[in-house]
């Protein structure tokens, strides 16, 4: 595990090598005030500013610590990610901004030295970290949780599901039930088949060993508010008997994205001590083929009494979700938020980089996109739009899993959750997709932590520390 701690410290006045920001606006008037082997370094490097995350290296002057030059987009509002590029390439040592402080490009800075190891049988990077020191110390903490909330998010998912079924997200749980002071309670067997019908039956294709449960974890005083975060965990997805190809059955390792995100922003809530009443919920289960799996035509029970109607096996974790939201509303939640890699419908309509999210208030959509445009978290409302919902009629039961068109899939999913959330209470749901295909700086190719921090932002908002 990353030691974030020690790659950001308060700034006493020690030696560090600066770091010049320049964007393409002000590089010439910098350029002017360096001397003569620093202009022709860069001039041979062809360094111009323009370039956001180009930076060179250059040799010390008057006295103090060589430097670097770094170009962004604008120097006046620096982003999470600006600096993230610096902490993967710079040599070990420690480095603070020569002008102001790198407000938010903490985070990046601190991302953009993790990496999981664990499966490498040998570690390429050796070097030793890169400290960034900082004047605005009380941001160090908050920043660092951050951090470690992307991190677990990134790790959870990047691990093969091998080593990533329902009993190591419960596992996950209890490590943060415990750190936190939180009651956990876990639901399997026959208990769940009686209870939560949907998630039993999607797991019931699974080994003894990745059997399904619900994982649920309670924490803050039973006088506070309450919110409901629930997640995702399909540790792998094989598509059921609805059996997916090859290609789409390679990165289902993931397919429990939701779940790592939920677990995260659980996290954040409980280290920052939020004034809440939190109920976490996480379906864990493992959409496998065997003679035991739930098949296409098939009618399951729900915990809030519909029968559905199996369209498609594939269209798994809106069933297993549908089971968690309502157990999640028994409690009569003020809030209630939910996180999963749940279309590929949203994908095409968004890419990989925005999550699509859902939300049944108006004031909750608006609160998550000030959220998202304050920690540059980008996210994209999607319409819950009333009309679709006879795209889940059944002929045979209360409603089928999936539409009867491939069309708005991403929309009829979230009608599909809609029907199992409490009337009157304010919802959101992201449809998300976890995973970065391409590296940018600070975000390695693999798992990612998408709509987490917009979300904290809101609750943060919402609730206060």
């Amino acid at each position: 595990m990353t030691d974030f701690a020690s790659l950001l410290q308060p700034d006493r006045g020690g030696p560090a090598h600066p770091i010049h920001l320049v964007d393409k606006g002000s590089f010439a008037d910098w350029l002017k005030k360096q001397n003569a082997a620093r202009r022709e370094l860069l001039e041979a490097s062809r360094f111009e500013g323009k370039t956001p995350f180009q930076f060179a290296i250059l040799p010390a002057a008057h006295g103090h610590e060589w430097a670097v030059v770094a170009a962004v987009v604008n120097t006046a509002e620096v982003t999470p990610w600006c600096l993230a590029r610096l902490a993967e390439a710079l040599p070990e040592g420690s480095y603070r901004l020569a002008e102001g402080d790198p407000g938010r490009a903490t985070l990046g800075w601190l991302l953009g030295q993790h990496r999981l190891n664990a499966y490498r049988s040998k570690v390429d990077d050796q070097r030793g970290p890169r400290v960034l020191l900082t004047k605005e110390a009380a941001g160090i903490e908050p920043t660092i949780r951050l951090a470690e909330a992307t991190m677990l998010v990134r790790d959870l998912v990047d691990t093969p599901a091998a080593d990533m079924g329902p009993a190591e997200l419960e596992a996950a749980a209890r490590v943060m039930a415990k750190a936190y002071g939180a009651k956990i309670e876990v639901t399997s067997g026959d208990a769940l088949s009686q209870g939560y019908p949907m998630i039993a039956a999607v797991g019931q294709g699974a080994t003894r060993e990745r059997a399904p449960r619900l994982i649920e974890l309670h924490w803050g005083r039973d006088s506070a508010p309450r919110v409901a975060i629930v997640g995702k965990g399909v540790c792998f997805d094989s598509g059921g008997l609805d059996i997916k190809t090859a290609a789409g059955m390679r990165l289902m390792k993931k397919d429990m994205g939701g779940a790592a995100h939920a677990l995260a922003l659980a996290r954040l809530v409980m280290a920052e001590k939020l004034p809440i009443r939190l109920h976490l919920l996480v379906p864990a289960v493992e959409n496998s083929v065997s003679a035991a799996s739930y098949r296409p035509g098939d009618v399951l029970g729900s915990r809030k009494g519909l029968k559905v109607e199996i369209d498609n096996t594939d269209a798994e974790g809106r069933l297993v979700l549908g089971d968690a939201l309502a157990r999640a509303g028994e409690g009569e939640p003020e809030l209630i938020i939910d996180f999963a890699t749940l279309t590929g419908a949203a994908r095409v309509a968004l890419g990989p980089d925005l999550p699509a999210m859902f939300a049944n208030d108006d004031d909750l959509a608006a609160a998550l996109e000030a959220g998202a445009r304050a920690v540059t978290d980008p996210i994209w409302r999607m319409p819950l739009w009333d009309g679709y919902d006879e795209m889940l009629k059944s002929d045979l039961a209360d409603l089928a899993n999936a539409a009867d068109s491939p069309m708005a899939g991403a929309v009829t999913a979230a009608l599909f959750l809609r029907r199992f959330v409490p009337e009157g209470t304010p919802w959101a749901h992201f449809d998300t997709f976890a995973w970065r295909p391409s590296a940018k700086p600070g975000r390695p190719k693999g798992g990612d932590a998408m709509g987490l921090r917009a979300s904290f932002a809101m609750l943060r908002q919402r609730y206060g520390a």
